[in-house]
């Protein structure tokens, strides 16, 4: 099954979204069955500021359709999302 990754960066001053939102998130995240390696970007002081997701989809359409119904997504979290196809070359995914 093709891979994406989901590229999301936080929204100035979200932390306290994001926290309200974050088991939530994960529940989601781990219970979708399509979640293959993911975690938060940090800022320089080690603060969460954004997410990255690699999951499998069937095509870029239901990537992107994950990704809408996320609920840091949905909780306003984000201030940019990129969603784009994903090849291995190097590391435990291949």
């Amino acid at each position: 099954m093709p891979l994406f990754v989901l590229t999301c960066i936080d929204k100035p001053g979200a932390l306290d979204q994001r926290m309200a939102a974050r088991e939530a998130h994960l529940a989601y995240v781990r219970g979708s069955g399509v979640a293959k390696l993911g975690g938060p970007f940090l800022d320089e002081a080690g603060g969460m500021a954004g997410s990255m997701l690699i999951i499998e989809a069937d095509d870029l359409a239901a990537a992107k359709a994950f990704s809408a119904a996320d609920p840091y997504l949905t909780a306003g979290v984000f201030e940019s999302v990129d969603v784009r196809p994903f090849k291995v070359t190097l590391g435990g995914l291949a």
